[in-house]
């Protein structure tokens, strides 16, 4: 039963999945602790020290079934989190006990177990991250035809259509995704380094044969499933590896920010809208109201992951020589934290563009109400064929455009730009001939060819190369 007389973790409760929580949680973190302590003890009886298989079948025994009681009650003892945890495993393994840990530090199983989580959290973020550029890809290429206005500074512009601002959204995350794939790329084990990184009680081991000690580290790197390891560190990894991991997390999180905060603002044109469920209550006291909370949680969440970046790198400034203790509890906090935000918008973003809503007659009033001002050049045209003269026509589209607007912008009427130069003979031209002139296909360029050539140049070999089932994924809250 939950306890309401404490702090409850909201990433955990409300937002982010139970496989993003369980990467970063107590168990996992001290599983893999053993499953490194098997690995390094299997290398070391590879490399021939004086290890049996007994000893190695009595570890995997018990890799899986921590003793946490024996563990909590040593560490009040003798307040070191890994010696309590190296005591339990050896109460339940006596036969092992001599060689669990054997020439390793702390680091071994603490920093290597945080690249590992930091491993499986991109790939996690990554099955979510594909899933989603499916789906904004899917909603791109259906409405790749349908044209809207267009903003610059929030100012009507010229027309583009509804797919190509979502190719525009899609190609942020896929800037993220080509980093997120440089990211996993790049990273690299810590391995078996020692106390300050020189591996020297490994030398003392294998009685100074440099090989072995270097196909030790080869060996455990293998076993934990990386094929990159650090040929330099000092206790630790350097901690600009945390700073680049949550460099990424913080660009997906600017992408989330910049395309919730695109749907938010089309929302409250009525244009588009995020699912809205029947029985949502959008305001307390105004019953009537959808508000867009699924965007503005995502908006409030990226807010929160971007903050972390300078928490992870003023540690990574901040370590002394080989090693220092002042980035332990911070990294406890901003690194797990970082990746549960990230994954909690990730779900609500799937979860937005798998029900996004789109109002094609909210699109269509809005463009007609500008149209006649993007038309005007096509217009002078037209007329100009129709032996007007250019000069003149400029100067009297001018005048009526000055007339159509008050009555837009002061008077609240329609925009009545195309009856005022049907009926002025200087321009000869018929409201029919007019209504054509501004068919808003006429103005968007290559819109739809750009998210199709997009879709088949950049976004199809991604989603070729990482197939995604296309699952619903069900907010918590």
């Amino acid at each position: 039963m939950k306890d309401h007389t404490i702090y409850q973790n909201p990433l955990i409760e409300r937002y982010s999945s139970k496989e993003m929580s369980y990467i970063f949680s107590p168990e996992n973190k001290f599983k893999t602790w053993r499953k490194l302590w098997i690995a390094l003890a299997e290398s070391e009886k590879e490399l021939g020290l004086n290890i049996t298989d007994e000893q190695i079948d009595e570890l995997k025994q018990y890799e899986d079934t921590i003793n946490y009681e024996d563990a909590i009650a040593r560490e009040k003892v003798v307040r070191h989190d890994v010696m309590s945890h190296v005591f339990a495993y050896g109460l339940q393994c006596p036969e092992a006990k001599p060689i669990i840990h054997l020439g390793a530090t702390s680091a071994f199983v603490g920093d290597n177990t945080d690249l590992i989580q930091l491993k499986e959290g991109i790939i996690e973020v990554k099955k979510k991250l594909v899933l989603l550029i499916k789906r904004i890809k899917d909603f791109a290429l259906a409405e790749k035809d349908r044209p809207t206005l267009g903003f610059t500074h929030y100012q009507a512009a010229q027309i583009t259509t509804v797919g190509k601002r979502a190719s525009l959204w899609l190609n942020e995350f896929i800037l993220d995704f080509e980093e997120l794939e440089h990211n996993l790329e790049s990273l690299r084990f810590r391995g078996v380094k020692g106390t300050t990184g020189t591996q020297a009680s490994f030398m003392e081991l294998f009685e100074n044969d440099e090989e072995k000690v270097k196909k030790l580290d080869e060996l455990v790197t293998g076993k934990m499933g990386f094929d990159k390891k650090n040929i330099v560190t000092g206790q630790t990894y350097t901690r600009k590896v945390d700073y680049k991991v949550l460099s990424l997390l913080s660009a997906i999180a600017q992408s989330a920010h910049k395309t919730t905060n695109d749907i938010r603002l089309l929302q409250n044109l009525k244009e588009i809208e995020e699912p809205f469920e029947k029985s949502q209550i959008g305001s307390s006291a105004m019953a009537y109201k959808r508000n867009p909370m699924r965007s503005e949680r995502v908006a409030s969440l990226s807010k929160f992951v971007m903050s972390l970046t300078n928490s992870v790198a003023m540690t990574a400034a901040t370590q002394w020589f080989e090693r220092t203790l002042d980035d332990s509890a911070n990294k406890r906090l901003s690194v797990p934290e970082a990746f549960l935000a990230i994954d909690a918008i990730l779900i609500i973003l799937n979860n937005i563009f798998d029900g996004m809503v789109v109002y094609p007659k909210q699109i269509e009033k809005r463009l007609q109400s500008e149209i006649p001002f993007m038309a005007t050049e096509n217009i002078i045209m037209n007329a100009v064929k129709k032996g007007g003269d250019r000069q003149e026509l400029h100067e009297k589209i001018r005048e009526l455009s000055m007339i159509a607007g008050r009555n837009v912008k002061v008077e609240g009427l329609e925009n009545n730009l195309l009856d005022l130069i049907a009926k002025d003979s200087s321009f000869n031209l018929s409201m029919d001939e007019l209504k054509e002139m501004t068919d808003p296909k006429l103005y968007i360029g290559r819109a739809p060819q750009q998210v199709v050539e997009f879709v088949k140049e950049i976004v199809d070999p991604i989603l070729e190369r990482n197939q995604v089932e296309d699952v619903d994924i069900a907010l918590k809250v």
